[in-house]
């Protein structure tokens, strides 16, 4: 027999009241999940060169999945230890912008928000986004980020420990974990045609200099899609509104 799930309880107001076990079991989900690819993180990460206490340094002071893999796996392919951070450090700045979007939704006291900021991630970014309570946003962005967080740094743990057993972690795949992941998530958020021309374009410029340019600048070129799609969006919607004017212009003249 399928599985029924409650509906929302909805209040005088008119604003859908989501069950806080309900969030925290979607919550729970996406975190436990997402925190055991930790482990593929610390195999790969300790593949490509770097010490244990590196390793985990990453896992605890970083935390930003894709940032991570993109960091470790552009020094394995043999790039320069700077291209390799400025590409990470690039890749992670999205964060920012899901701050701005979080501060607006949770309402976080100022105290607590330095502390919540190291959880802004795709993940509890995600999981706040899809509540439709401030309520339920801040269950589902501290069960998330508790969750991913202890998760994510035990598994790394492990799997830095486990690389020797392991031996050739290149023929395992396992460094296109994270990013599958980040896939998955991002996939269902490119709802417009905007947002779909950005990442189809980011994925051929990433993909197509791949093979000509050092590791690490691939990922730098690939962010240059969302300032051309937006050119040539501005560029659209300017014509139709240029062409109106030389309309109005001619009809005036005409009078």
């Amino acid at each position: 027999m399928a599985e029924q799930t409650a509906p929302p309880v909805i209040r005088d107001g008119g604003t859908p009241v989501k069950p806080d076990a309900a969030v925290v079991r979607d919550a729970l989900g996406v975190g436990v999940a997402v925190g055991l690819s930790g482990f593929a993180f610390g195999v790969t990460s300790a593949g490509a060169g770097l010490s244990l206490l590196q390793t985990c340094a990453l896992s605890l002071l970083v935390f930003t999945g894709a940032s991570q893999f993109a960091l470790v796996g552009a020094l394995a392919a043999g790039g320069n230890p700077f291209t390799a951070a400025a590409g990470a450090f690039f890749l992670g700045t999205r964060n920012a912008f899901y701050g701005l979007r979080l501060s607006q939704l949770l309402a976080l006291p100022k105290a607590v928000r330095p502390f919540a900021a190291h959880w802004v991630i795709d993940e509890t970014t995600a999981v706040s986004l899809a509540q439709p309570s401030r309520r339920a946003a801040r269950i589902g962005f501290t069960v998330t980020g508790l969750t991913l967080y202890v998760l994510w740094n035990v598994t790394t743990l492990l799997g830095a420990l486990g690389a020797e057993a392991i031996g050739d972690t290149a023929a395992w795949g396992l460094d296109a974990a994270g990013p599958a992941v980040f896939l998955a998530l991002l996939a269902p958020m490119l709802k417009s045609a905007t947002e779909r021309a950005t990442a189809g374009i980011a994925v051929l410029l990433g993909l197509g200099l791949l093979p000509v340019l050092p590791a690490g600048v691939p990922v730098l070129a690939a962010a240059l899609a969302a300032p051309a799609v937006l050119w040539f969006r501005g560029r659209g919607t300017s014509a139709p509104a240029a062409g109106a004017d030389r309309e109005t212009t001619i009809e005036e003249d005409s009078r």
